[in-house]
């Protein structure tokens, strides 16, 4: 029999067991092709989650647990406007635990509680994907019945969000990072690029790499536009500052 408090410091320790596991589960998506959404589901207490790209030509849902996460990304990217808009250009975590009750998006929460999907939706939580300076979209998960996160379900989610953002790149633009179709000069600029991101980032070559080319990505240029640009310091890819900050 378990005495006082053992319970519940045996509650935390799977708790953080589960979220190392995610963090792993996410970290190895692309090796092993995970679903994205899993890991979300598995340390917040939500019905349903999608990943969104919401930059550049790409605008899509990258990932989704089930069709109402779908349709209700799919609401947002036709409006421009709703929580997953707001947590992208604020890079906060966008947190309401009745969204039906606000009057923040009156288009969104219209057609929310007007379609035949999405209606269920009560909670929504969304959080930023992006890495360095680039912006790349959001998390939304949903609740059907109007709860809170917790302060360490938030935490938790905004790491998960941060490690799904690499994957999200590797995702939309593969992870071979090749430079191949350079010439030996355009390379040569290239890699020296590559260094100054990494440095900015203290990340690897390969991920300075994705960097670069996600970027080229989502602004429809070239990667040796864009690695000219780093290398004039037009371009600077360090965080900006006042990131992940108090939830809105």
């Amino acid at each position: 029999m378990m005495r006082p408090g053992e319970e519940s410091e045996a509650v935390n320790v799977d708790g953080r067991k589960t979220f190392e596991n995610a963090k792993v589960a996410i970290s190895r998506s692309h090796e092993r092709g995970g679903n994205l959404c899993d890991p979300f589901l598995e340390v917040a207490p939500v019905s349903g989650a999608a990943l969104s790209v919401l930059v550049g030509p790409g605008r899509s849902t990258v990932s989704s647990s089930n069709p109402v996460a779908t349709r209700l990304d799919e609401i947002q990217f036709d409006l421009g406007e709703g929580p997953c808009w707001d947590a992208m250009n604020h890079r906060h975590p966008v947190l309401r635990p009745d969204v039906t009750s606000d009057d923040e998006w009156p288009l969104f929460i219209a057609n929310l509680r007007s379609d035949p999907i999405a209606s269920q939706v009560s909670g929504i939580y969304a959080f930023p994907l992006y890495v360095g300076s680039l912006d790349i979209g959001a998390v939304d998960l949903y609740a059907e019945t109007p709860r809170e996160l917790a302060k360490t379900e938030v935490s938790r989610v905004a790491k998960l969000a941060e490690l799904a953002s690499w994957q999200v790149l590797r995702q939309i633009l593969g992870d071979d990072g090749s430079t191949t179709d350079l010439s030996p000069l355009s390379r040569r600029e290239v890699h020296q690029a590559t260094g100054m991101v990494l440095a900015q980032l203290n990340i690897t070559a390969n991920d300075a790499m994705l960097l670069l080319r996600a970027h080229a990505f989502s602004s429809n240029r070239s990667v040796m536009d864009v690695a000219n640009d780093v290398v004039e310091r037009r371009l600077d890819f360090s965080p900006r500052t006042g990131e992940r900050g108090e939830p809105l």
